[in-house]
């Protein structure tokens, strides 16, 4: 049986693809499974991220660089897919259902969920 160690890699890369999977349904990319249509709901889509991100800030100097490596990159796609789904919604005059993060309504709907550089 593994120990502890050789255990936590699988499970935390498979809590990263599964928040990632998460936000690519929210998002809208991705066929439901459970209905077998697409369901967008960009509010959810950005906790799924936001989750993402708090591990990336929590995990820092802790991770292999594999796990680092796919972390950022799941992070990273999803940010630039959620910022195209926004621009989406402007261009075709639809209002987001994603609330702004601050009082500043002029650029909150145009900027993705922050994220640590790399």
């Amino acid at each position: 049986m593994p120990d502890d160690a050789e255990r936590m890699g699988p499970l935390f890369l498979q809590l990263v693809l599964s928040l990632q999977s998460g936000a690519w349904y929210q998002l809208g990319k991705v066929v439901s499974p459970i209905s077998g249509r697409i369901e967008r709901d960009l509010e959810q889509a950005r906790l799924s991220i936001d989750l993402l991100i708090m591990l990336q800030e929590k995990t820092a100097g802790n991770l292999l660089a594999e796990e680092k490596e796919i972390l950022d990159s799941a992070v990273y796609n999803l940010q630039m897919n959620y910022l195209d789904e926004l621009n989406r919604d402007k261009s075709q005059g639809v209002a987001s259902s994603t609330p702004p993060e601050s009082d500043d309504t002029s650029t909150a709907d145009s900027q993705p969920p922050p994220a640590q550089a790399p």
